[in-house]
Order: structure tokens, then C-alpha cells, then sequence
């Protein structure tokens, strides 16, 4: 089933983006979780278990949002990361999956001895 955003709004202050649907889910996904889960190349890779661990970016803020089509968005991130597009199912999947993306991805980092 094809989801479409009814809202987008980005709350600079906590450094949130506010998503709502047209199935009447709502999600708040931190800058943060949308930097190291980009769904760009850069992060991702080209193909299955590339995915990159991206760290650093406990501070991270959005600078602009730019819609693609009827579709997506493209997020300018303040550490210049600007590739990816957000399609609205990728931002419904993100933010089903936040608790075990997010626990998955602070347990790699603790793993690697690594920081957000």
C-alpha cells in the first residue's frame, strides 16, 4: 500500500521532523536518525551489506527541505550531506522501524567503540 505525507514540518529547536500520513500515522524522526539512515549511496552503498556507519552526528541539523515531485524530498543536512531522496515510503519505513534501527545502529557504534 502507497502512503502519501499529509505534513512536514521541521521543529529547528529539537532539531525534529514532524511526518504525518494519509494511513493517519505520525512520526517525529530526529536529523540525527534521518543523517545516518540516508537512504543515499554515500550511506547505503551499491548493494547488500555495504551500509556505511556514519558517526558524528549527535548534533545535526536540517537547513532546507526541498520537495521531489508528488514523491520525495531531498534534505539538506548542515554537515553539507545532501544526497539521498526521502520518498514518502522510505519516511513511513523509517519511521516504523526507528526503535530497532536506532538500536541496531547505537549497538554497531558500541561495538567499534565508536560515538553519535
Amino acid at each position: 500500500m502507497a502512503v502519501s505525507v499529509t505534513e512536514l514540518r521541521y521543529r529547528s529547536a529539537d532539531r525534529v521532523l514532524d511526518v504525518g500520513f494519509d494511513d493517519g500515522s505520525r512520526f517525529a524522526l530526529p536529523a540525527e536518525y534521518l543523517r545516518v539512515e540516508s537512504p543515499s549511496a554515500e550511506v547505503q552503498g551499491h548493494g547488500p551489506g555495504q551500509k556505511k556507519l556514519v558517526t558524528g552526528r549527535r548534533q545535526v541539523g536540517i537547513m532546507k527541505i526541498e520537495p521531489v515531485g508528488n514523491y520525495a524530498v531531498r534534505i539538506f543536512f548542515d554537515d553539507l550531506h545532501d544526497t539521498g531522496l526521502y520518498t514518502w515510503e522510505t519516511l513511513h519505513t523509517l519511521g516504523r522501524e526507528q526503535a530497532e534501527r536506532w538500536a541496531a545502529y547505537e549497538t554497531a557504534l558500541a561495538e567499534k567503540g565508536l560515538s553519535r
